[in-house]
């Protein structure tokens, strides 16, 4: 039964991850929303940490719509003076960044945990935007890189490669090994000790783009989004990371 809801109405979502139909692949939740919803589904993401934007510290975020009309209106009901609005006509690319920065932030969690520097964490943030750019291209058709520039892309994956709490999991999954011994501690059981029972979104996205990605047979392509999986359900070592990255394709010889 579809839900009451009038055909004038504008839906807007703020939830970084995507859905895995097993018949269906990777959907959108804005898609998941516009279709049982059965009204426009417009997306808001950038580099909005929860405890800054409550502090009212200023930030900027994007809005992915699909006409500028309704943009207007949402640019209007969300702005103030420290919440700074930038609205774009491509849902799908917003959306897509707003989920993929999440699996990279695990990243440059685990290399925080193995004691590395800012010039590895670089790296990991150059090679998981490369990445984002190549998966949303593959699989949401994005070709436009301009979107990776706004708030929705670089400056999200900076955010959460340094304060987001998908680096606080990366960095806990390392140090767990050397208070418990094991190849990495079960998420769930990371999340109640973290999160106190609310879930981490990068796990669940990572487990999703990897099954879409092998289903693909594409997996050597995404070298750091399939070891970030990898190590969240303890196939490997998380101190192997570093090894998952030298062979990167970008680090492939020159013909």
């Amino acid at each position: 039964m579809k839900p009451a809801v009038k055909n004038s109405a504008i839906g807007i979502s703020l939830i970084k991850g995507f859905i895995l139909k097993e018949e269906e692949g990777i959907k959108l939740v804005s898609s998941i929303i516009r279709k049982v919803l059965g009204i426009e589904t417009s997306v808001l993401m950038g580099a909005n940490l929860a405890t800054e934007v409550a502090s009212e510290m200023f930030c900027e975020t994007t809005i992915g719509v699909e006409n500028m009309d309704n943009g207007k209106l949402l640019k209007c009901l969300f702005e103030t003076s420290y919440f700074r609005c930038k609205v774009i006509e491509n849902v799908a690319g917003v959306e897509a960044c707003g989920a993929l920065k999440n699996v990279v932030g695990i990243g440059a969690g685990i290399v925080d945990g193995l004691g590395y520097g800012d010039n590895t964490k670089a790296a990991v943030i150059r090679l998981g935007l490369i990445e984002m750019m190549q998966f949303a291209r593959v699989y949401l058709h994005v070709t436009d890189r301009s979107i990776f520039y706004e708030s929705c892309g670089i400056a999200d994956l900076v955010a959460t490669c340094h304060g987001g709490r998908n680096r606080l999991l990366g960095e806990a999954i390392v140090k767990s090994l050397k208070t418990r011994g094991m190849i990495g501690v079960d998420i769930r059981l990371l999340e109640k000790e973290i999160l106190r029972g609310q879930r981490f979104q990068g796990p669940l996205i990572a487990k999703e783009i990897f099954t879409y990605l092998k289903d693909k047979d594409m997996l050597e392509r995404f070298p750091l989004m399939v070891a970030v999986h990898r190590i969240c359900c303890r196939e490997i070592d998380p101190r192997n990371f570093i090894d998952c990255l030298r062979n990167h394709p970008e680090h492939a010889p020159i013909p």
